[in-house]
Formats: C-alpha cells, sequence, structure tokens
C-alpha cells in the first residue's frame, strides 16, 4: 500500500484485521453454536470496482455478528481503535445504518496514470448501507468535524451523486466520500476513485461483476463463506514491477469460512491456458506417515514426485515467488531449508537424483530441536521400481563426497549410514599432551522398513523412526483433526504444527514477527495448518488451508 496515510479513509486495512478477528474468535461458538454464514458468496460491490484491479477484498458479514463470538471484548477495542482519531462513535454513528458487506478494493496502480511522479494506488472502500438516510447523515458528520478541525472541504456533483472530499490533505490523500444509492457508502483516497467508480457501473464493461474471469471465479466460492479476495495475478506482478517470462495464472479467489475445528481458507488458481493434470487424487492418507514420529513440526506427504517440476503446482509456486520476490530464481520454500542445504553440501540435484525416481507414495518430515537451529529430517519412499537404483545412486554419491558407506545395527535393524572420519582431541590436563583419537561422524542414515525406504539426518532420528509406530504423526488426534476438513479425494498434505514449528518459522522468516502482532488473538489460538491441492480441472487449481485453533 502507500506509504503515506490518511485516517479518513476510516478502516482500511481492516478486512484483513477482520479477517484475523473471525479467526481468533470463532471457537468461542463450539459449545454454544451461532448462526455465522453470510447469505452470499459474491459481494454486491464489485460494479464499483474496475475489472482491472489488482485486489479486491469483501467481508460478507456485518461486524457486529461477529461480536457474538468474543469473550473479552477484541472486535470491540479493534473498532475503537480504528476509529479514535476520527471523533466518531461507532455503536451510535455507524452501528445503526451498517450492512453485511465491507469491501476493500485497490482500484488502480497510479490514480493519475502519470509515471513520472510515481504510483499514487487508488483505494475504494464500499460499505453496505441498510438506512440511506442514517448513512448520509453519517457522511455530513464525519466531514463537519473535520471541518471543525480545520479542514477545507469540497463538494461537487458528478452524475447525480454528490462528493464530499478534503482539499487541505496531500493529493494522494484526499479523503473522498459519497452515498450512492440506496445501498452503498462509499470512501476512497482520491475524488479520482469515486468518479472512475461511479463510472463503473454506469458502463457494466468496465467493472469486476461483469469481469469473465471474476464470474468464472466467483463460481468457486463455497456458499456460505464469511470473507472472499479476489486477485488479478498479472496486475499484481506488474505492481511489483515484474514481467513474467511465464504467466500460467491470471487470477486467484480465496474465500474464508469457519469450521467447527477451525477455520477453512479455500483458493482457486484460474489457468489462461491448460495446465499438467494432477496427480491422481488419494483417497486417504500415505501409509508412509506411519513412519513419521508425532514430535515431526513438519510433515508433508503424498504420491509420485517424479513430474513434480512439470506439475501445475511447481508452475504456480515459480509465479508466485517471482511476484512476492521480484525475480524469477528458483527459490527455495523456506522451511525445508535444511534440505536444501544438503542438497549444497553433497552436490545433490533433488529433482534430478532424488524425486525422479518417487513414484510412489512419500513423505518429507522436519522435527525440530530446541537446542540447535537446525532441525532433523526425515524421507520415507516407498519402494516402487527404480528406488533401489536410486538408493544405490545416492550411496555413489556420497562416497564420490569422501562419505564412508557405513553398515549398522541399530537395536534389531540393519542400517546403513553414509560417515565423515574426523580427528578429535582430548587434553586430561595442562601438563599432558592431548590425546588425539578418529571419530565417524554421521552424515546421514538410511535402512528398508517393510515395503519402504527410509533415509534421515542421523542416527538418533533413525531411532524415533524405528519407534514410531508407538506414537506415529498418522494416529495423532491433532493431525487427524487438521485433515478432517480437507476433501478425502486429494493430492495430500502440507503439515505443519504451530507450537513445535514457531521457532523455527521466526528464524527463517522474520516478518512473521510482526504479522503476528497483528494478529495476537488467532496465533495465540493457532494448533497447526494444513494445506493441500484437491482440484482435478485442467484449467485451474484448487485447494485449501486449514488453520486448526485451540478451543480451550
Amino acid at each position: 500500500m502507500n506509504r503515506h496515510s490518511f485516517f479518513g479513509f476510516l478502516v482500511a486495512g481492516a478486512i484483513a484485521l477482520l479477517v484475523i478477528v473471525i479467526a481468533g474468535f470463532y471457537w468461542f461458538f463450539v459449545k454454544s453454536p451461532v448462526n455465522l454464514i453470510a447469505s452470499t458468496s459474491q459481494p454486491s460491490a464489485a460494479i464499483f470496482v474496475s475489472k482491472l484491479a489488482p485486489v479486491t477484498a469483501s467481508l460478507l458479514v456485518n461486524p457486529d455478528r461477529l461480536q457474538a463470538l468474543e469473550r473479552e471484548g477484541e472486535l470491540s477495542k479493534l473498532k475503537t481503535s480504528l476509529l479514535a482519531k476520527s471523533r466518531i462513535d461507532y455503536k451510535q454513528d455507524i452501528q445503526p445504518w451498517l450492512g453485511d458487506e465491507i469491501t476493500l478494493a485497490i482500484t488502480t496502480l497510479d490514480i493519475d496514470r502519470d509515471p513520472e511522479n510515481g504510483q499514487q494506488p487508488g483505494y475504494l472502500m464500499a460499505l453496505a448501507t441498510k438506512q440511506p438516510e442514517k448513512s448520509r447523515e453519517f457522511i455530513e458528520l464525519l466531514f463537519s468535524k473535520r471541518a471543525l478541525a480545520g479542514a477545507n472541504l469540497a463538494v461537487e456533483q458528478y452524475k447525480g451523486v454528490k462528493l464530499i472530499y478534503d482539499n487541505s490533505q496531500p493529493e494522494q490523500d484526499l479523503l473522498t466520500g459519497a452515498v450512492v444509492g440506496e445501498d452503498f457508502v462509499l470512501f476512497a483516497n482520491n475524488p479520482k476513485v469515486l468518479r472512475e467508480a461511479i463510472n463503473n457501473v454506469q458502463a457494466p464493461d468496465l467493472n469486476l461483476a461483469k469481469f469473465p474471469e471474476y464470474q468464472k471465479a466467483t463460481k468457486q466460492v463455497p456458499k456460505g463463506s464469511l470473507a472472499v479476495a479476489f486477485l488479478n495475478l498479472p496486475i499484481v506482478a506488474k505492481w511489483q514491477g515484474l514481467k513474467l517470462s511465464e504467466k500460467t495464472y491470471d487470477s486467484e479467489i480465496i474465500s474464508l469460512a469457519l469450521n467447527p475445528k477451525g477455520l477453512l481458507a479455500e483458493t482457486t488458481f484460474l489457468a489462461s491456458s491448460e495446465i499438467v493434470p494432477p496427480s491422481p487424487l488419494l483417497s486417504k492418507p500415505v501409509e508412509a506417515l506411519h513412519y513419521i514420529p508425532a514430535s515431526a513440526g513438519l510433515a508433508i506427504s503424498g504420491s509420485n514426485l517424479s513430474n513434480l517440476g512439470n506439475s501445475d503446482l511447481a508452475k504456480l509456486w515459480k509465479q508466485a515467488t517471482a511476484t512476492i520476490y521480484g525475480s524469477e530464481e528458483d527459490v527455495t520454500f523456506p522451511l525445508l531449508e535444511p534440505l536444501a542445504n544438503v542438497q549444497k553440501r553433497w552436490g545433490v540435484d533433488l529433482p534430478e537424483d532424488v524425486f525422479s525416481w518417487v513414484q510412489g507414495e512419500y513423505a518429507i518430515a522436519l522435527l525440530p530441536q530446541k537446542e540447535q537451529a537446525t532441525p532433523q529430517w526425515i524421507f520415507v519412499v516407498e519402494n516402487t521400481e527404480g528406488v533401489q537404483q536410486g538408493v544405490a545412486h545416492l550411496d555413489a554419491i556420497a562416497s564420490s563426497n569422501g562419505l564412508n558407506i557405513s553398515p549398522l545395527t541399530l537395536g534389531k535393524q540393519k542400517i546403513s549410514a553414509w560417515t565423515e572420519l574426523v580427528t578429535a582431541s582430548k587434553q586430561p590436563n595442562v601438563k599432558e599432551r592431548p590425546s588425539l583419537s578418529i571419530e565417524a561422524k554421521v552424515q546421514g542414515v538410511h535402512t528398508t522398513l517393510g515395503n519402504y525406504e527410509i533415509f534421515t539426518s542421523d542416527l538418533e532420528t533413525m531411532d524415533k523412526v524405528l519407534t514410531a509406530k508407538d506414537n506415529s504423526l498418522i494416529d495423532n488426534p491433532n493431525f487427524q483433526d487438521s485433515i478432517a476438513a480437507i476433501p478425502q479425494q486429494n493430492q495430500g498434505y502440507i503439515y505443519l504444527d504451530w507450537s513445535k514449528s514457531q521457532n523455527l518459522i521466526e528464524r527463517q522468516l522474520p516478518i512473521l514477527k510482526l504479522v503476528e502482532v497483528l494478529g495476537k488473538p488467532f496465533f495465540d489460538k493457532l494448533r497447526s495448518l494444513t494445506v493441500s491441492s484437491y482440484g482435478t480441472d485442467t484449467d485451474s487449481l484448487k485447494g485449501g488451508v486449514f488453520f486448526q485453533l485451540d478451543h480451550s
């Protein structure tokens, strides 16, 4: 968003905060259910938004209905803090007329379309009104209070709509307000933005509601969703100053809905052309998860890694990281940094040397350690055709890097360890010379269990795997609750235990600490999150993220 801020834009950014509020308060209705579903999943305010808008987000339920879910007045505090500088009282001035929709949009990347003076994004907020006269009184009250504070107000009629704006602010911060028709109160950061919003209504070909891509996307939104956001991905990339050489997905739509055990965010990416068909859907979690201990902080499971580089998910990751990081270079998923380090240290090409022969089930897990920054890792592969040749190839790579292939017995299980001989010194006392000894430093371990080949970072982790049958992730109640919200037919899971992985994630993504401060009620209750892809269409990629929240 524009670095310049102005209060008059009321609750710019409030959609994101309210979404966090929804997530943070939902669990209070589990024991005493509240009927909290939206009456529609398609924002009516889309008629005001340009079809070229990069981002549009809508809350589709009246904020007051969320109040039934709170226990300690957090939502009331949020409303008060957002309105603190305006001398506006929410209960008296806004509550009587506010309806069931709040839409916030970045309507344009540059209001005056003049690159010489930099980008000045246009922001539009549409508030549904159930009492137009009351909302008009609110507009008059808001601007009259600004006038009393010394603001220089201007009033104009534009195509039958009365616009009021504050001329005393910088051009990019010209708070503008209007009541349009009988349904909406509009606010913008410049009169030009409101004029264009009115034009969009009168010229349907210009607005988002009539945009075929948007209409196609909204059909993917589940009924009763509480919030929805639409992203025009090429324009978002342009916003970042990036020209993508490969543009697979044109748009994305995200919806949020409450679930008895948490919050489900579903998203659909719409492709500009036919994409690689997804891997066959799985009807149940893969058996490889039986070898992942319940202590895992991160677990990724599914089937067939051999086609990963050409898959729809790989193309999405490339486009997403290019948009976020402003570069089309490969970016490693932060939580998989330990495996990336193995790749660099050994000169292993994961897609070529490992993923190419994984055609059956697989599971990858990280086990965070409080004492160490680097977590332990586990890689489980179903023993299908080509796996043993793949294992032999990895042994050869280890040998070429100066490691020894050492057969060992752990408990009663025969294993192979990749070891490096290093010297170690001991000094009994100051007067005596230190004695030297040779130690074998384990760099990796692998073994065969049943129909699976298992690799771990060290002996301790392999020991946890060998005893995981008594305490495996797949039998863990928290994991079972997390995957219960995901459709049974899916392509596998990415499961993150928040309490176990929080420190690891914060080290690799420092900006997350700021996000946690903003969404403290949510993160205080977050137990885990689970990501899955479950679409079957060849022109879209559909999936969801389930946030499991603590009920206590």
